[in-house]
């Protein structure tokens, strides 16, 4: 009997993982830095300090649930750097640690810094941050992927609805911030590729205190040809919530401030994603944003292209990443994917303003001979990455 037991012990021994094995987890890596945030004459609420984070780490969370059935695990490694650090030196953090998967929760200047790093040849990045299209385009990377919509798709989204709700006279007022003109010259393309007329350009140069004049400097400052909608560009939040209601024809406002478009809305709840909303409320005690959104499916990516291949392997889940069959569900209704030609997730545009959902583009119509979703942002024919 007690050789039964010696027999049974040995083979439970060899059949159970060492504790080594038991506690071996994929290191996913969060790379964020802190924005100096400019004055603005508008009193907004900054955005949280942990934007795009507590998303990483429900995606986490979330991947853990997945592969304990397959007995994979997964762990976060953070770094979070200050406004004067250096990205690259995030970058040589991680990879001490033995990270070679990033997340990133930067903007488009500081990723460059951080790919600019020679450990970061070596690591794939998941962009969760920058909508930057010349990381789509010239400045694109082989080991760049990018889970927030670029300024081109979220302009190509809320052109879509305009279009459909033949809003096709547009005046376009821009900021004056560099980020501003890159979302006008979204709008711009967006307005001839779908057909809608911009029927003039108008720049704010931030003059006025609009806490004070904004009824009689916007309605004059609006005033001109007819026009169905006026489209704003103001990544900043400075002046384009005052538009609304101060216009001098009584017409909608829509881009930035507005009828918006984006990659989440906290009041979406279609296609089960209620449930991600909550499970994001109980970590965070704050709705979920489109950078939050970024970061969760970009580490769920990562996580799913583990279970498919049953592995922890990073080069085999980052190959995964980029295989043309490669899928991931983001609670958007349909099967998620990267573009081969720009590294960029493929998924509809959900537009709406603070307190609403209108609609989710691409709208019905706007067809694309392969998959309906590259209706928005860059197609292949229009793609200048050089390294895809």
């Amino acid at each position: 009997m007690r050789g039964l037991f010696l027999f049974l012990f040995l083979l439970w021994s060899l059949s159970t993982p060492t504790m080594a094995q038991a506690e071996e987890a994929l290191k996913i890596g969060w790379l964020g830095q802190a924005v100096e945030q400019p004055p603005l004459l508008a009193n907004l609420p900054p955005p949280p300090d942990d934007e795009g984070l507590i998303g990483a780490r429900l995606g986490v969370n979330d991947t853990n649930t997945t592969g304990k059935f397959l007995k994979l695990s997964y762990q976060l490694e953070e770094v979070s750097l200050p406004v004067e650090a250096d990205p690259a030196d995030g970058v040589r953090q991680l990879a001490a640690r033995g990270v070679s998967l990033v997340v990133t929760g930067l903007t488009g200047e500081a990723l460059d810094k951080a790919l600019a790093a020679p450990e970061a040849a070596r690591m794939t990045f998941l962009n969760a941050f920058a909508p930057d299209d010349r990381l789509r385009g010239p400045a694109c990377r082989p080991n760049l992927l990018h889970t927030l919509p670029s300024r081109f798709m979220l302009a190509d989204g809320l052109a879509q609805s305009m279009i459909v709700k033949k809003w096709t006279r547009w005046l376009l007022v821009t900021g004056p911030t560099p980020e501003d003109a890159l979302f006008a010259a979204a709008i711009k393309r967006s307005a001839q590729r779908f057909g809608a007329k911009i029927v003039e350009e108008k720049r704010w140069t931030g003059d006025a205190d609009l806490r004070r004049t904004a009824q009689t400097e916007l309605i004059a400052f609006t005033r001109s040809k007819d026009y169905d909608v006026v489209v704003v560009s103001d990544e900043a939040g400075d002046f384009g919530d005052y538009l609304l209601f101060n216009t001098d024809l009584p017409r909608p406002v829509a881009g930035t401030q507005g009828l918006t478009p984006m990659a989440w809305h906290w009041l979406m709840e279609t296609w089960g994603s209620g449930q991600l909303q909550n499970r994001f409320q109980d970590l965070a005690h704050r709705p979920m944003g489109s950078r939050d959104w970024a970061a969760w499916v970009a580490v769920r990516a990562v996580g799913e292209a583990s279970v498919r291949k049953k592995t922890l392997d990073p080069a085999t889940i980052s190959a995964t990443l980029h295989e043309p069959d490669f899928t991931v569900a983001g609670f958007k209704g349909v099967p998620l994917s990267f573009r081969s030609w720009n590294g960029q997730l493929r998924q509809p545009i959900l537009v709406g303003w603070a307190r609403a959902l209108v609609t989710v583009s691409p709208q019905d119509g706007f067809l694309h001979p392969t998959n309906d979703l590259d209706t928005l942002g860059l197609d292949r024919p229009e793609s200048t990455c050089p390294q895809k």
